[in-house]
């Protein structure tokens, strides 16, 4: 199917139009656990965010955000990252890329283990390598790169809101990582 050129940055929606639509249908998001990996493959380090939230609670999260109208998946990814990461991060999408999970997240807590009391919202979650280099932007505070085992330490996933922490654990668990 031939689709036409479209600019996806003509398709944000104003504040009041997008809390109209999350109020009425589930969004689809991309999250991204941003990892190094040594030369074989294997993982060497996790990247989370630290970030201050709407309420001013500090706090670490992963790359994540909506996917634009007429935008493919591995674009809204690259979007992302670049956008929390920095232009120079250079993640390397497959070239099919394929979910670890489905997250869904519900304005309701308890539904699943993923909640975002804004909306009903699907995101799919991916690991992606990055090997560029990588600085904190837009409203990251600070990008810290740990241990597959540091990320996975209680303490670290304890700062996590929203089911990140469940989020980042079953990464590791994809990855063959001990959680």
């Amino acid at each position: 199917m031939n689709w036409p050129d479209t600019d996806t940055r003509a398709q944000w929606l104003s504040k009041e139009d997008l809390d109209s639509v999350r109020g009425r249908m589930p969004i689809l998001y991309v999250e991204a656990v941003p990892v190094r990996v040594d030369a074989t493959g294997a993982v060497t380090a996790v990247g989370l965010l630290l970030r201050a939230s709407d309420g001013g609670r500090i706090q670490r999260e992963l790359v994540s955000g909506r996917v634009l109208y007429h935008e493919r998946i591995r674009d809204a990814l690259v979007r992302h990252l670049e956008k929390d990461l920095g232009p120079m991060a250079l993640p390397r999408i497959p070239a099919s890329p394929q979910p670890f999970t489905v997250a869904e997240y519900f304005p309701t807590p308890g539904v699943t283990a993923f909640h975002d009391p804004r909306q009903h919202a699907v995101a799919l979650a991916f690991v992606v390598p990055v090997h560029g280099d990588c600085a904190p932007q837009q409203d990251a505070l600070d990008l810290a790169w740990l241990s597959p085992e540091e990320a996975a330490a209680p303490d670290i996933l304890a700062e996590m809101d929203g089911g990140h922490g469940v989020l980042l654990r079953q990464a590791l668990a994809h990855l063959g990582q001990a959680v």
